[in-house]
């Protein structure tokens, strides 16, 4: 720590958005102040102990391409691995693993330690230090103040943060963690727009109280996958089932019967909750058809007796949530170790930040995390990355890095949350995206592993094993395409696959692209295709799998091309940030109101503004010259 001193970046929080800020920033050299309440809880799993899902995993993957480093420590701690959708085509394939959550915050903070340019001071910041609009650094609880360059604020659900059991309303931003008060006040005084929003978590239970003979089971994928793009293999020694139950009518007229003493129905909790994870009382009132929900049992690690009851988010009194739980299939004797909670905090309309999660109004200040309301440990992750790379960026004087919609998650996420803003805690999807067959999980590092290396995050041995795999895969293409098959070497297989036999010789695409062959199929049972891939030493199942896509999926991967290509010469045609809308009359009165506050820098930006409308546009056009 240096006192009365200046740092390069001083990172506020060390959750999931400030740990990869942190780390980003020193592994591009500069030095960084890491601040938290609690140095034992560095990215510290929250809610559910689990990292990826549906999107999600994509985010993760992307993550890992870029440098960061969620991926490397989820691998390095999971306990179980399983590729959702699997049935769906290759854009729907997301990564999820169960964490040991003890032992995710524990590599977590090794990994932090490891950069020496780092400094971590167990502190709670009070107030930002703002002068001429700039921000110059913070002052703490303890009265100390520290100097930077750039400030990164990822305070999570820290902000004014209050928990809600039953008709208990405790101040904290975490079960027994105080909440961060001043910086909201700080900021409103210089014009940032606050509000409110909720989340919940579900109680932890002793996993010894429950019957899981009569509970499903759910195991890990056979072949364990993996999120970092380092070269060894991941290795999970014995993965960790988790398992199956719902609930039932009568654990639903247990839980109506403590709405009255609900937060959420009584009107203590003014914040809007997750549309997509909603709380089981949530689930009651939307859906009151179903008469059951699914809850998944998930471990907390390989040491511990806690699981999680996933689905059964809650903040209703204790008693309510124990007696409901009992009422399921194999939790009759259950025990809780930690009761469910919702949580209530504030968060700045992200309309308020550039692309690169620098604030408009105060320079040199960066957002990321629930700050700007998203949920989720990967949504935070994500941010961190970036504010952390662009706040270095902007040290070097070097240009913001911003990633653009078709080429990652990351890009439709901050594009996301700084055009249209949120009403809720935001959640990623595959459906946000319109170029989900661009964006699969397989080809992260295609996509974005040279600009992490071009910024430092990613090392020269780490890059060459990516350009490694890439010649590798580029080979395997170009031997399917060029080779030709007789219908003696295939036609068994077509038979067994009950697919169309050929009558004459075929390119080997030709045959790869009916669903009902796989590049393992051909592999199998073809002797000459296999020494093939023997000898171009590429016969590791992601390497098949991702050619295999390139090939299947040819025309659609080239048709959103086309469609990303079109839509990025939008983004080529720039708006003055003074422009008046106000000036031109045929455009709509609510586009020149969020044209106006959203102050979009291209035309490709304003086309993606809710309320924007096509005509709009074209009027922007003719007036800009174009």
């Amino acid at each position: 720590m240096i006192l009365n001193g200046k740092y390069d970046v001083i990172v506020v929080g060390a959750g999931h958005a400030g740990a990869e800020a942190a780390c980003a920033a020193a592994k591009m050299s500069c030095k960084v102040l890491l601040i938290t309440p609690d140095l034992t809880k560095i990215a510290f799993m929250s809610c559910n102990p689990a990292v990826g899902g549906i999107a999600k995993g994509q985010i993760v993957r992307e993550i890992g391409a870029l440098g960061g480093q969620m991926a490397d420590i989820t691998d390095k701690t999971m306990i179980q691995f399983r590729m959702l959708n699997k049935s769906k085509g290759p854009a729907m394939w997301s990564p999820r693993a169960q964490c040991d959550r003890r032992l995710f915050t524990y590599e977590w903070r090794k990994r932090v330690e490891e950069f020496t340019e780092i400094d971590l001071i167990q502190d709670a910041v009070t107030s930002i230090i703002i002068e001429n609009e700039k921000c110059k650094g913070v002052n703490t609880r303890s009265g100390l103040k520290f100097k930077s360059e750039c400030t990164v604020l990822t305070t999570g659900t820290f902000l004014n943060g209050i928990i809600h059991i039953g008709n208990k309303k405790i101040e904290g931003g975490r079960i027994s963690e105080n909440s961060s008060k001043g910086i909201t006040e700080t900021l409103q005084k210089y014009g940032f727009k606050t509000s409110r929003l909720k989340t919940g978590t579900s109680p932890r239970v002793d996993e010894r109280t429950i019957d899981y003979t009569k509970l499903k089971i759910q195991e890990g994928d056979e072949e364990p996958g993996k999120f970092s793009f380092d070269n060894e293999n991941c290795k999970i020694e014995q993965q960790v089932p988790c398992y199956i139950t719902h609930t039932n009518e009568n654990v639903h007229n247990i839980l109506k019967k403590g709405f009255s003493q609900s937060p959420l129905f009584t009107g203590r909790i003014k914040g809007r909750g997750p549309r997509y994870c909603p709380s089981i009382e949530d689930k009651l009132v939307t859906f009151p058809e179903k008469d059951r929900h699914q809850l998944f049992v998930e471990p907390e690690g390989k040491e511990t007796y806690e699981v999680y009851i996933n689905g059964y988010t809650t903040s209703l009194p204790v008693d309510v949530q124990i007696n409901g739980l009992r009422k399921i299939k194999g939790f009759e004797n259950l025990r809780i170790i930690t009761p469910g909670y919702a949580i209530e905090y504030d968060f700045f309309n992200p309309t308020q930040l550039k692309h690169s999660l620098e604030t408009k109004l105060i320079e040199n200040l960066f957002f990321a995390g629930q700050i700007n309301g998203t949920t989720g440990y990967e949504e935070a992750a994500a941010q961190g990355l970036i504010a952390g790379i662009n706040a270095t960026q902007k040290i070097r004087k070097r240009e913001e890095f911003i990633l653009s919609r078709d080429k990652a998650y990351i890009g439709v996420l901050i594009d996301d949350l700084v055009t249209k803003g949120v009403d809720e805690p935001y959640r990623m999807f595959t459906s946000r995206s319109e170029f989900r067959i661009l964006l699969r999980q397989d080809n992260a590092d295609s996509r974005l592993m040279e600009y992490g290396y071009k910024l430092e995050l990613v090392s020269q041995n780490r890059y060459n094993e990516f350009l490694t795999k890439k010649n590798k895969i580029d080979n395997i293409v170009k031997f399917i395409k060029s080779e030709s098959i007789t219908p003696k070497e295939v036609n068994e297989l077509l038979i067994k696959k009950n697919t169309t036999e050929i009558k004459q010789k075929q390119k080997i695409q030709a045959l790869l692209k009916r669903p009902q062959i796989s590049v393992h199929d051909l592999i199998s049972q073809i002797s000459r295709i296999k020494s093939k891939i023997e000898e171009l030493n590429a016969n590791k199942k992601n390497l098949l799998e991702e050619a295999e896509i390139l090939i299947k999926y040819e025309g659609y991967i080239e048709r959103e091309k086309n469609i990303a290509e079109k839509i990025s010469n939008l983004e080529g045609i720039f708006i003055r940030n003074d422009f008046d809308y106000d000036a031109i009359d045929s455009i709509s009165t609510e586009a020149k109101q969020k044209l106006t506050r959203i102050r979009p820098k291209t035309i490709g930006h304003a086309r993606r503004i809710s309320g924007v409308s096509p005509s709009d546009i074209n009027i922007l056009l003719v007036h800009l010259g174009r």
